[in-house]
């Protein structure tokens, strides 16, 4: 991407022999020096006793961890497929003894993500999960929701994958290339969008992650139960956890690194 892209790697504090690692993708709004998942997430605090090195991204925000057709005069230079599944693993694994074993995770824009590189890089990853995202670009309801992503930061979503009719849209669906998932772990998981457990019904005004957070996890709710029963009918077995309840909000994603966990270990540390 021509310039230097920052990193943050979380260690487990015994080293003494090559670990799997775990690529954390962020959301849309993806903080320029930090990662959501420290900031919100409880990264720090939920690997400190794995054994297991934590990549996770930081800035990019609205590209969709992709490669770009072209230059985009407000969001830049994007080669993010071929920065996160070539350019970096050999070097994470060179400079912290890294065994090859890969898994990918991410939250809403991230999550979307972490699929999409999983469909385009078969075999890269040996699980993918992936949290409150949509899984299509082709359609159009799933083109306009990713066009929505590219534009809240002001970049030109044809500098991503070409005009509306572009075939670069359909290269990077995953419900199109759902059988690339096959052979990778899967944690698949949503809320609903009606308020739960980690939302506050107040008087007055009622806070962001109600009014916005509740229909854009309404939306990704629908994104995900398609991707389930895609995965389904393919015959490709996934672990989903669609909630009753639950916002488009970091406590739910930080409820959810805890319960996919055990489906990237048991996929990591698997002789397989």
């Amino acid at each position: 991407m021509h310039r230097v892209v920052q990193v943050q790697v979380l260690l487990p504090a015994h080293r003494d022999r090559p670990r799997p690692t775990v690529y954390l993708l962020d959301g849309r709004g993806a903080p320029e020096n930090a990662s959501s998942w420290t900031e919100h997430g409880r990264a720090v605090e939920f690997f400190a006793d794995k054994d297991v090195n934590v990549v996770l991204t930081t800035g990019g925000p609205a590209n969709l961890y992709t490669d770009w057709q072209r230059r985009d005069p407000v969001l830049g230079t994007n080669k993010w497929e071929t920065f996160l599944t070539r350019e970096l693993p050999p070097l994470i694994d060179a400079h912290f003894e890294g065994n090859g074993r890969k898994a990918i995770e991410g939250v809403s824009m991230g999550g979307e993500a972490a699929m999409m590189l999983t469909v385009r890089n078969p075999g890269q990853y040996r699980a993918v999960a992936a949290h409150s995202g949509c899984y299509t670009v082709a359609s159009g309801a799933g083109q306009a929701q990713a066009r929505a992503i590219v534009k809240t930061y002001g970049g030109n979503p044809d500098n991503m994958f070409g005009p509306p009719d572009d075939p670069d849209w359909l290269a990077h669906d995953v419900m199109t290339h759902a059988d690339a998932l096959r052979g990778t772990a899967i944690y698949l998981s949503s809320g609903s969008g009606i308020p739960g457990e980690h939302d506050v019904l107040g008087q007055g005004d009622l806070p962001d992650d109600i009014t916005v957070g509740g229909p854009l996890e309404a939306g990704a709710y629908a994104c995900g139960s398609a991707l389930a029963n895609r995965l389904a009918r393919l015959q490709i077995p996934a672990t989903v956890n669609l909630r009753p309840t639950g916002t488009h909000s970091w406590p739910y994603w930080t409820d959810e690194l805890v319960r996919s966990w055990p489906t990237l270990a048991e996929a990591l540390y698997t002789n397989n």
